[in-house]
């Protein structure tokens, strides 16, 4: 699925949704390490963009969604409408990224 038919709105302009698969996600769970919070420590102290943490961040939202495509693919969809991202932290240093949204076909109108 091209991640050009992804998106946070309901529909696609030009196309239309002729079925609806229902929801899909992709979760991922990531513990920050000992090495980036030593790094990210360091960082702090200049302050500004904590990088190590900020790659992480960006690392863990692709996984998850990508995940979510594969879902989607997996189960005959072309398209994913009204995608989000969640997060929560489980425990202390251990974060749950969700993306989630509506896997459905569409057509070109």
């Amino acid at each position: 699925m091209d991640s050009n038919f992804v998106t946070t709105a309901f529909d696609f302009e030009g196309c239309k949704i002729v079925k609806n698969l229902g929801i899909v996600r992709g979760i991922i769970v990531r513990s920050r390490n000992v090495f980036a919070n030593i790094g990210a420590s360091f960082q702090t102290l200049v302050g500004g963009n904590i990088t190590l943490y900020t790659e992480l961040c960006e690392k863990t939202r692709l996984d998850a969604f990508e995940l979510m495509v594969q879902h989607a693919e997996e189960i005959g969809a072309n398209a994913i409408i009204g995608m989000r991202y969640d997060a929560n932290e489980v425990m202390q240093g251990v974060t749950e990224v969700l993306a989630y949204g509506t896997a459905v076909v569409v057509e070109r109108k």
